[in-house]
C-alpha cells in the first residue's frame, strides 16, 4: 500500500489547476468503457468459477460479486476507475469515488473499506494527485467506509477509482436477476450526463448546466440503498456506462422478463434534450445502440432524441429500482426527501415479450 492516509480536513486549494485534467482525454468517466458487445465476445468461453460461498458471480453481469462468510454476513466486492470527467482534481476524485461506491449500494449493502486505484503522469504537479485522493477520501467517509490504502502507477492520462468492499445480509442481497412481472420501475437520478460532458467539450453547454451535471454525479446512492432495504426491494442496478436502456436490458435478460420504459417519463439533466436535438451525441450512445440492438424495441412514436438519451452513457448515475407496486408512492416520497428530488416512475416489468426491452413514448 503505497498511498499514505490523507487528512480529510486538508483545505481545498482555490484557483485554476496547474494543468487541465481533461487534456488529451477523448472519453472520460463511464463513457470510457470498452464496447459492451465486443467485451462480451472477448469474455465468452472463460472457465466458470464454482464456489459454494459465491452468491453472486459474473454470470448475470451484476454490479458486484458477493461472497458469503457466515450465516449473517456476505461481502460485496467491486472496483471501478476511469479517466477524468472534469478539470478540477478534487471534483474528479469525488465523482470517481461516488461511482465506484455505487455498486455496493445498488446491491443494498453498506460500505466497509475502499482502496485507491490511481494512474497519474509523474511529470505533473503532485498536489493535484493529492486533491484527487482527497476528493475520493471525502466520499468514502461520507459513505461510512474507511479508505485503507491503494496503488499508484505512472500514466500519461490520469485515471482514478476505488476497489470497494461492502457488507450485506445473505438474505437481503439486491440483484439484477430478481425482477418480476408487476414490479414498477423507478429511476432516482436524471440522465443525460454523457451528452452534457460532450456538449461542454464542444462549447455547447453553459457553466450552470455543466456544474449541475457534476453535482448530480457526486450524489451517493447510499440513501437509496437504505430505502430499498426498507421496502423489501430485491431487484435493482445502478445506471452507468451502458445507459439506462443497456442496464435495463441486462436486468431483463438476467430475470427472464421484459421491461417497458416510458422515455418521456425519464428525468433529464437540464440541457440534455437540447443537445440531443442539435445532434451533440457522444460516441458511447452509438456503441450502446449496437449493444442493445437485438434485444430492444423502440415504438414508432419514440423520437430520435429520446432514443439517444436512453442510450447515453452515465457516470455515477442513479438507481434503477424494481419497486413493489403497493409501495411505489411511499418509496417515491422517501427518495425525494432523501436527496433524490428527481426520482420518477419510468416504466414497469411484464412477462417476457419478443424483446427484453420495449421503449414507449
Amino acid at each position: 500500500m503505497d498511498l499514505k492516509k490523507v487528512t480529510i480536513n486538508t483545505p481545498k486549494k482555490e484557483g485554476q489547476p496547474k494543468f487541465d485534467l481533461l487534456e488529451g482525454i477523448e472519453y472520460g468517466g463511464c463513457s470510457a468503457k470498452l464496447p459492451a458487445k465486443e467485451l462480451d465476445k472477448a469474455l465468452s468461453g472463460l472457465p466458470k468459477v464454482y464456489c459454494d460461498n459465491l452468491l453472486v458471480d459474473i454470470d448475470t453481469h451484476d454490479d458486484a460479486g458477493v461472497y458469503q462468510i457466515n450465516e449473517d454476513t456476505a461481502l460485496i466486492q467491486t472496483t471501478d476507475f476511469f479517466p477524468p470527467v472534469c478539470s478540477d482534481p478534487y471534483e474528479f476524485g469525488q465523482i470517481a469515488a461516488a461511482n465506484a461506491l455505487s455498486d455496493v449500494f445498488a446491491m443494498g449493502g453498506k460500505v466497509l473499506t475502499a482502496m485507491n486505484l490511481l494512474m497519474y503522469p509523474a511529470y505533473r504537479p503532485m498536489e493535484m494527485l493529492k486533491e484527487i485522493i482527497r476528493g475520493g477520501q471525502d466520499k468514502v467517509d461520507e459513505a461510512g467506509g474507511v479508505l485503507v490504502g491503494g496503488h499508484t502507477l505512472t500514466d500519461d492520462l490520469p485515471k482514478y477509482g476505488l476497489a470497494v468492499t461492502g457488507v450485506v445480509h445473505p438474505d437481503r442481497i439486491i440483484t439484477n436477476d430478481a425482477a418480476k412481472p408487476g414490479d414498477v420501475l423507478i429511476v432516482t437520478k436524471p440522465i443525460g450526463s454523457g451528452m452534457i460532458m460532450s456538449g461542454k467539450r464542444l462549447g455547447e453547454v453553459g457553466e450552470e448546466e455543466h456544474q449541475a451535471a457534476l453535482d448530480n454525479m457526486k450524489i451517493l446512492n447510499k440513501n437509496g440503498a437504505e430505502i430499498m432495504q426498507k421496502y423489501g426491494v430485491r431487484a435493482a442496478t445502478d445506471v452507468t456506462g451502458f445507459g439506462l436502456a443497456g442496464h435495463a436490458m441486462k436486468m431483463a435478460q438476467a430475470s427472464g422478463v421484459t421491461m417497458i420504459l416510458n422515455s418521456e417519463s425519464v428525468p433529464l439533466l437540464k440541457g440534455a434534450y437540447d443537445l440531443a436535438d442539435i445532434g451533440c451525441i457522444p460516441g458511447a450512445c452509438f456503441r450502446n445502440q449496437e449493444y442493445v440492438a437485438d434485444n430492444i424495441m423502440f415504438e414508432d412514436d419514440v423520437i430520435y432524441e429520446y432514443q439517444m438519451l436512453m442510450l447515453d452513457a452515465q457516470t455515477s448515475g442513479g438507481l434503477l429500482i424494481c419497486a413493489p407496486e403497493n409501495e411505489v408512492d411511499k418509496m417515491l416520497k422517501d427518495l425525494r426527501n432523501s436527496g433524490y428530488p428527481d426520482s420518477a416512475v419510468v416504466g414497469k416489468v411484464v412477462e417476457k415479450e419478443k424483446k427484453f426491452i420495449r421503449i414507449t413514448k
